[in-house]
Parts: C-alpha cells; sequence; structure tokens
C-alpha cells in the first residue's frame, strides 16, 4: 500500500497539486468570497476562519444573515440598474459597430488582391498596444473643446465642437477604433476558411457579385462574424480605462461604478454584487462566443484547386484600399497627437502646439524612473512566475490530459480585472494572509490575468513536440519531470520566449489592476501616467504614455519574430 502511494506521489504529482494550490488560492477562493460577501453585505476572512476561532464565529454569525437584499437593491435602486443597462447599450452598440466597420477590412484581406497588406497588417496592431485609457486620452486632444480637429472644424466655418467626447459617443468611438483588431483576424481567418469556388460557381450561375456575397460568402463566415461580434461585447462589457477618463458624472457604467464602491465608498456589498454582475454577464457571452465557434461548422466542396483567384477588380480594391487606410489612420492619428503632446510646450490655443521641447521626457526619466523601474520589476515577476505555470499546465493538458487544469486555468478569461481586483482586495485584507497593499499580491493579480496568453503560446508548442522524444529519454533512465525539463523544455523555447513577450507586454499596460492594487512605493508607469492625467500634468503624461507604446511595440515585434507569425 505504502510503496503504491509512494509511486503514486512523485515530482509531477506534487508540481500538478501545488498548480493546483495557485489557482485555488488566489483565483477561486477570492471570486467564492466575492460572491459570499454579495450575500452577506460584509467582507468575510475565510482564510482566517480556518485559523481562529474568533474569526470563525464572527464568519457564521455573517453568513447566518445571508440574503438577497444587495441584489434587490439592484433593481430597486435607479444607479446600479441604470449602471448595467448602459453597460449592455454600450457593448451591444461597440459589438455591432466594429462588426460593419471590420467586414470590408476582413474581405479585403482575405479575398482581395488589396496592396501593401503586410503594412496595413502592421498598423493594425497598434490599436493593441496603446493601453485604453492612453487612447481615450489621444481622441481628448482630437476630439476636445481645444482639440485640433475641432480646430480644423471651427476654421472651416463650424461652430462647437462636433460632438462631445465626454459622452457615450465619445466611449464608444474610442472602443470602436481601438477594439477593431479583435474582431479583425478572426473574420480574416473566417473568410479565408469557406471555398471561393461555391462563389464562382454562384457567379458562373448567374448571380450578380453582391448577391453571391450576400447570399454565399457571408453565410460561410457567419461563424467566425458572430463569434468575433461576441468576443468584442465581452471586451468592451470589461473595458475600465475608456470609461474612467471619458463617462461623464451623469453616465453610470458598472465598471465605473464598481470601482467607485470599493475605492471610493468602500462599499463591500455594492462592489460585491457589481463584480457578481460583470463576471456573470461577461462569462455567459464567452460562453456563447465558444458555443458559437464549436457548434457551428460549415463544410465546403471538396477538391478545390489549389491556388484560388482572389478579386482583383480595380474598383472594388482601391475602394477597399482607400476605407481601410482610413480607419486604420484614426488610431494612428490618436498615437501621433499622444506624441505631439509629449513634446508641446504648451497646446490649446492653435491646432499645432505653440512650440516642441524634450524637457518632459526629461522629467520623467529623472523624477518618474521608479514608476519605469516598477513596471519592469512587476512585469518580470509576472513573466517569470507565467512562465513556471504555463509550461508545466500545458504540459498536464496536452500529455496527461488533464481536463481540470484546463478548465481553470481558463477562468481568468471571462473574469474583468476591476472583478478580479476586488476579489482580491477582500480576500486578502486581513490576516493571516494579509497581502493587500504589497507588491507580492500585484504580482499575483498580473499573473492570473495574463497567464491564458502564455497558456495557450506554450501549448501550440508542446503539441508540435512529438511525445516519443520524451519517451526516448525515460527509456534511457530520465524521470519523467527530468525528461520534461532537460528534452521538452528547451524545444518549446520560442513558444515560451513568445508568450512570455506577450505577458510583458500586457501586463506594462495593465490599468484596473494596478489602480486597484498598486502600493504606492511600486506604482508602475501604467498607474503613473492615470495619476498624471488626473492632475492636469498632461504633457509628462503623454511623455510616459509614448514610452509605454514604444516598449510595447517593441517587445510585440520581437515576439512576431519569434512566432513568425504571419497575419496577411
Amino acid at each position: 500500500m505504502m510503496k503504491r502511494l509512494g509511486q503514486s506521489i512523485n515530482g509531477f504529482t506534487v508540481l500538478k497539486w501545488l498548480i493546483y494550490l495557485f489557482f485555488f488560492l488566489f483565483l477561486l477562493v477570492p471570486l467564492f468570497s466575492i460572491l459570499l460577501v454579495s450575500f452577506t453585505g460584509q467582507p468575510i476572512n475565510i482564510f482566517g476562519s480556518f485559523v481562529s476561532q474568533k474569526t470563525l464565529a464572527k464568519t457564521m454569525e455573517k453568513l447566518s444573515h445571508i440574503s438577497l437584499d444587495a441584489y434587490s437593491s439592484l433593481f430597486q435602486g435607479k444607479g446600479y440598474f441604470d449602471a448595467l443597462i448602459n453597460s449592455l447599450k454600450l457593448s451591444t452598440g461597440v459589438a455591432l459597430l466594429v462588426t460593419i466597420v471590420v467586414l470590408p477590412i476582413a474581405y479585403a484581406f482575405a479575398r482581395t488582391k488589396m496592396p501593401w497588406k503586410p503594412l496595413f497588417a502592421a498598423l493594425c496592431t497598434i490599436p493593441l498596444v496603446v493601453p485604453t485609457f492612453i487612447s481615450s486620452y489621444a481622441f481628448m486632444l482630437m476630439f476636445g473643446k481645444t482639440g485640433w480637429v475641432n480646430h480644423i472644424y471651427q476654421a472651416l466655418g463650424g461652430q462647437g465642437v462636433l460632438f462631445d467626447i465626454q459622452s457615450m459617443l465619445g466611449i464608444v468611438l474610442v472602443q470602436v477604433f481601438y477594439f477593431f483588431p479583435y474582431a479583425l483576424w478572426p473574420m480574416v481567418a473566417a473568410f479565408k476558411i469557406s471555398d471561393l469556388t461555391l462563389e464562382e460557381a454562384s457567379q458562373n450561375l448567374g448571380a450578380h457579385g453582391w448577391y453571391t456575397f450576400l447570399r454565399v460568402t457571408m453565410p460561410l463566415a457567419m461563424p467566425g462574424i458572430v463569434s468575433s461580434m461576441l468576443l468584442i461585447f465581452t471586451v468592451s462589457f470589461s473595458d475600465f480605462g475608456t470609461p474612467i477618463i471619458l463617462a461623464p458624472k451623469d453616465l453610470n457604467l458598472i465598471v465605473v461604478e464598481a470601482y467607485r464602491e470599493m475605492a471610493g465608498f468602500f462599499n463591500w456589498a455594492g462592489s460585491a454584487v457589481l463584480t457578481v454582475i460583470m463576471l456573470l454577464v461577461a462569462a455567459f457571452f464567452f460562453w456563447l462566443q465558444r458555443l458559437v465557434v464549436k457548434g457551428k461548422e460549415y463544410g465546403t466542396i471538396s477538391g478545390k484547386p489549389t491556388r484560388q483567384k482572389l478579386n482583383d477588380h480595380k474598383g472594388v480594391v482601391s475602394v477597399l484600399t482607400t476605407y481601410s487606410f482610413l480607419v486604420v489612420l484614426v488610431p494612428l492619428l490618436g498615437v501621433g497627437s499622444i506624441f505631439l503632446s509629449s513634446l508641446a510646450t504648451t497646446w490649446g490655443r492653435h491646432a499645432l502646439p505653440d512650440g516642441y521641447t524634450l524637457s518632459h521626457y526629461l522629467t520623467i526619466f529623472s523624477t518618474s524612473h521608479k514608476n519605469i523601474m516598477n513596471s519592469l520589476l512587476l512585469a518580470g515577476g509576472a513573466l517569470i512566475l507565467s512562465v513556471i505555470i504555463a509550461t508545466f499546465v500545458s504540459y498536464f493538458v496536452v500529455r496527461r490530459n488533464s481536463a481540470g487544469l484546463d478548465f481553470v486555468s481558463s477562468i481568468p478569461l471571462i473574469v474583468p480585472g476591476i472583478s478580479l481586483g476586488i476579489a482580491l482586495i477582500q480576500t486578502f485584507n486581513t490576516a493571516p494572509l494579509k497581502l493587500t497593499g504589497t507588491a507580492l499580491l500585484l504580482i499575483i493579480a498580473y499573473t492570473i490575468r495574463r497567464m491564458p496568453y502564455m497558456i495557450r503560446s506554450t501549448m501550440s508548442s508542446m503539441m508540435a513536440i512529438r511525445k516519443d522524444i520524451e519517451e526516448a529519454a525515460v527509456n534511457l533512465g530520465a524521470s519523467n519531470l527530468f525528461a520534461a525539463i532537460t528534452v521538452i523544455g528547451p524545444l518549446m523555447v520560442p513558444g515560451i520566449a513568445a508568450g512570455a513577450i506577450l505577458v510583458f507586454v500586457t501586463v506594462i499596460k495593465e490599468t484596473s489592476i494596478s489602480l486597484l492594487l498598486a502600493p504606492t512605493d511600486w506604482a508602475p508607469m501604467s498607474l503613473a501616467v492615470f495619476q498624471n492625467l488626473l492632475r492636469g500634468e498632461y504633457y509628462t503624461a503623454s511623455a510616459m504614455a509614448i514610452l509605454i507604446v514604444a516598449i510595447v511595440v517593441v517587445l510585440q515585434y520581437l515576439a512576431k519574430k519569434l512566432t513568425k507569425d504571419q497575419l496577411y
């Protein structure tokens, strides 16, 4: 019996249970804890209840008063319910608009001989590297009361401003132009999957181009289109950076209300209810997106030619190329506006800055060097933790068919950053695990939030490695763990490196987690930019924003080179 138990407990078993323990402590317990708080209206110290009889008695007393009062207040009080409805309206509108905006670009990439596809592919990644609160500030520089777009508008005879940027419309526009790449590449793939010969057959039977597009092309691509729409809904619903900058006081949005209830009023009940609602909505639409991808399959005819004729009609290609350029130009102008602001002596009276200086960059390197170092150290800590955990999760899922780890490691995909932050604050705010206000909890939060990117990269590398290579090492006398580390590990280096860069990039620009959890001594660059914007130090904030964008662009370029990713 003892011998059999000893054989079952090896290095891999210990590692697997340590990973389970990590997710249990820092993901499952916080989410369960915030659920309990939403029913009790008071903070619950789950860990303290296991080590202190007094804490356990308090916890049991709180649990004895479980009710749905906090949830009923969601529908009785106008503020919370309005925030939920407004958020649903915002996300639905953004999802629909992004789909409409992206469809022509995706079709151009997949089905036409549009020139400069590599250039357009590179430009379409730029919106992804800009933190959303920075893109919101960029739109303020463009469309605010003293924005350069409105200067041009007034010079052409217009009165006032084109529109109020600090409004629902402003939030929608920022999210549309900076979130569209999330939908673009899945749609490109959807158009490429369907068989072009079906369209040719339709045209040979006398159908016109538009009729063929609507009755043949679109139905074949519809699963990918719907999946992209649901993904954009989830991304928009969870976005914190744009609403916190652009939402006016009379516009309630659930992600902003949850932050205010926690950071402003320490209202545990209100923040917990809003957190649970956000989780449920995000989980539902994530599940719906997965259902669309798995539940729909459109077959195409076999025996298709190896090379398919792309649409080379000059009129179609010219219109789609111009349209794609105009869509991509908007976020580029936003980044350009931030860059001009970082160089400006003063800016506001005219369309362009009154003068130019590099002093703002000197300022951030002299006074904000600690924020820069904090970002690098925190991102480095999250990277190391992500590499270790994600690599072994990939191994257990691919080689050992661990469905449990696969499921648990996917949960962060449905957890909005603000929800995770509130859950971690509630859980680790008291002894025996009082981690709130420490760099360690911030690193752990970054790791949990961004680990799915790492797991996706390492899992694809693991699948490409043949199992017999590992078996050969075991047959030569190596243990399974030693074989995995010394044989499989080196072969996974490209995937690990690409995933590590992606984790580093996303942590550098993370906003919601940093805003809630970062202690003063460990404030990263993203938090420093946000605080500078609130203090009105716009030029210094712009300089640091450009530094963040530059770091992210360089690292994403390295990630692309490592994975040899072809986006077109």
